[in-house]
């Protein structure tokens, strides 16, 4: 999907909090959303997400200038901070709401994943395969209010401080280069 120069990329990586804090350090990203798609409930919220029966998972939504940072690029990002090889499953956080998946909004998106996980997978970056979801945008879901900027409002808080701020920093040194200054 475009917004006028712009593109959005929807993003499932486990908790959308961990993926927020990631995506909003790039150089080129103008926003990014926590919300919910790949389910089949209207307008979920985040209880009804959890119980893992809404076939939804946690996303994030990212506006971004490719003029700037490309959907390749921002790919390339999402696969190096999160494990795409496990299945339903983020660190701590286990359920189909916590699956690997790229939501594409067109079919230069699709080609583009298929390109980078090729492209990884002929790197053996990791010992197993990647199980990606990669499926097209039915829709997207904003997350509730409490959930935005969740890290940046809660940086000293315990899941912040363990799951959160060890991803945080490796984007940064991994991706040094592309960060806002």
């Amino acid at each position: 999907m475009t917004k006028g120069d712009r593109e959005v990329a929807t993003l499932a990586g486990g908790c959308f909090w961990c993926l927020e804090a990631v995506f909003d350090q790039l150089k080129g990203v103008e926003q990014v959303q926590s919300g919910y798609a790949g389910g089949t409930r209207a307008n979920p919220t985040y209880e009804q997400v959890c119980t893992g029966t809404t076939g939804h998972a946690e996303v994030v939504q990212i506006t971004f200038d490719p003029a700037v940072i490309s959907y390749p690029e921002l790919l390339r990002v999402f696969f190096t901070t999160h494990d795409p090889t496990t299945l339903n499953r983020q660190g701590p956080d286990a359920g189909t709401q916590y699956r690997s998946a790229v939501f594409y909004h067109s079919p230069a998106q699709k080609a583009a994943v298929e390109q980078v996980i090729g492209e990884m997978e002929a790197a053996h970056l990791w010992d197993d395969p990647i199980v990606t979801q990669v499926a097209p945008l039915e829709a997207f879901y904003p997350a509730e209010e409490y959930h935005r900027d969740y890290y940046e409002r809660n940086p000293n808080q315990a899941y912040c401080r363990a799951v959160i701020a060890p991803k945080v920093a490796k984007a940064r040194k991994t991706f040094f280069e592309q960060l806002k200054r």
